[in-house]
């Protein structure tokens, strides 16, 4: 809730256990994990677009949560895979479900606009880019990690498989 809401509202931290209530603390209007609690958590941030789901994401996703305690998956906006050349088959929120709904996914989030809104509100501790994908974010402070390819490129890769079926 911290991340996906920007804090966790008094609602939501009113209905919480008092052991829990005693990991938060309170900026503004919104509760949020203590420094000497979020320092024990390593957070893990790595993306994708997620389209068609193949072996090759289960098999980063699981590499990428095996790097901390939290893994947090940013889903990429419909309108950045149409620059890219493609118009996506789902749509981002229906992408982000499926991700969620990973087990090793902790929090699927969406793309934003601009990348460092993402890495302000995450905060992660290692960013994990895919075989296939560029490192172009090195925040200070943080370790990026490039995983490897695990899984055959030709049944591991969206644009192959589209290609293959024929969408």
């Amino acid at each position: 809730m911290q991340v996906r809401d920007n804090g966790i509202s008094a609602s939501d931290y009113a209905k919480l256990y008092p052991g829990e209530k005693r990991m938060l603390e309170r900026k503004g209007k919104k509760y949020f994990l203590t420094p000497q609690k979020r320092k024990r958590l390593k957070v893990v941030l790595t993306g994708g677009v997620f389209d068609v789901i193949h072996i090759g994401h289960v098999l980063a996703l699981s590499e990428a949560a095996k790097l901390g305690n939290v893994l947090v998956v940013v889903v990429a906006r419909d309108e950045f895979i149409r620059k890219k050349g493609r118009k996506p088959l789902h749509n981002q929120k229906y992408r982000a479900a499926i991700v969620g709904a990973m087990r090793m996914v902790n929090l699927a989030v969406p793309g934003a606009k601009d990348m460092t809104e993402t890495l302000r509100r995450v905060k992660p501790d290692v960013i994990a880019y895919g075989y296939d994908q560029k490192p172009i974010f090195k925040p200070k402070g943080v370790k990026v990690v490039k995983l490897r390819a695990h899984a055959n490129p030709n049944s591991a890769n969206t644009s192959k498989i589209i290609e293959k079926v024929g969408i």
